[in-house]
């Protein structure tokens, strides 16, 4: 009787054994607790702590005033405030009659339709930030104190306008970005009226005193140079025979 061929053994593959990494007993991991009473804290600079003398106050406020923008025109800022003025925030007592007179619509029963929202401007540094950012803002400005009641905030812009002030706003962009955006590096350079410090006043009259007197000298060195070139020509013309 046959046999029969007995079944192939299937070999079990030993799970691959975790390479554990090899920790140097030499060197021990002590990690650092920076808690209250713990380790020492580590090196800081502390010069935001320090208060400076008067004088280094003065120039880092005056070299931060040196880079703000200064005003606008007379006539672009009026122009600038009738456009700001027709969009100021409604008052409390305006806001009050408006409900009231809604409200007196709705008691007769002549329907409550919803009105559409009136462009009006945006206030608070914040908002006008996040405006600028994506896109929003056509026009801001940083003298809202004659726009109705936002005595209090510190700049304003401009989001949407009425159809009949498009053409206006589009202008008064275009006139501030020619005279002043477009020209702001020129500007900051030509600011404070060009007057010097009291060290290099002296020191650019004493350069320029300089420049004169040696404009004044300078012909003299010329002649004298001159003169002496033709001597040695003459030395060197007589010393060769050419002229016995």
């Amino acid at each position: 009787m046959l046999q029969g061929k007995k079944p192939k053994e299937k070999k079990m593959v030993p799970a691959l054994a975790v390479m554990k990494k090899v920790v140097s007993p030499l060197f021990e991991k002590r990690p650092k607790n920076f808690g209250t009473g713990q380790d020492i804290q580590p090196k800081r600079g502390l010069t935001c702590f320090a208060k400076w003398p008067h004088y280094i106050r003065l120039q880092k406020q005056r070299d931060i005033l040196y880079k703000v923008h200064p005003g606008l025109d007379h006539e672009i800022a009026t122009q600038m405030l009738k456009l700001a003025h027709k969009y100021r925030p409604e008052t409390k007592q305006e806001n009050k009659q408006r409900l009231l007179a809604w409200a007196e619509k709705k008691t007769l029963g002549k329907g409550d339709v919803p009105t559409k929202r009136l462009p009006v401007l945006q206030a608070e540094v914040n908002t006008v930030t996040t405006l600028v950012e994506n896109k929003k803002a056509q026009l801001e400005k940083d003298r809202p104190g004659a726009s109705g009641p936002l005595e209090g905030c510190t700049t304003v812009a401009f989001t949407q306008v009425n159809s009949e002030d498009k053409g206006a706003l589009a202008r008064l962009v275009e006139t501030i970005k020619t005279n002043d955006t477009g020209r702001y590096d020129e500007i900051c350079f030509h600011l404070g009226g060009n007057i010097l410090g009291p060290k290099l006043v002296p020191h650019i009259a004493k350069l320029e005193k300089a420049k004169a007197k040696e404009l004044v000298t300078k012909p003299k060195c010329t002649l004298l140079i001159f003169l002496y070139v033709e001597v040695i020509k003459k030395f060197s013309f007589t010393k060769n025979g050419a002229g016995c």
